[in-house]
């Protein structure tokens, strides 16, 4: 899965998320740059891409991501695996 894929599939997400259209990440897209991103509303998106994706994050994954493009990389990653 290219990481083209990833993002446009990403911005549903978070659209769905935040229930706001206006919402497109970038690899550099954090919590600061989301005005409901709060750490209850993480753990729901944090659900919803995994539910996108067919897969589960571990813990250290969740807790180290920076970013949005960290996200991506890993998806990125188990999507070759």
């Amino acid at each position: 899965m290219d990481t083209k894929t990833i993002y446009s599939r990403l911005n549903k997400v978070f659209r769905d998320v935040f229930d706001d259209d206006s919402i497109t990440v970038n690899p550099k897209t954090t919590a600061d740059d989301i005005d409901d991103w709060d750490s209850l509303e993480h753990i729901t998106l944090i659900n919803a891409v995994e539910r996108e994706f067919k897969m589960k994050f571990k813990m250290g994954e969740i807790s180290s991501m920076k970013n949005v493009g960290e996200m991506v990389q890993i998806i990125a990653a188990r999507a070759k695996a």
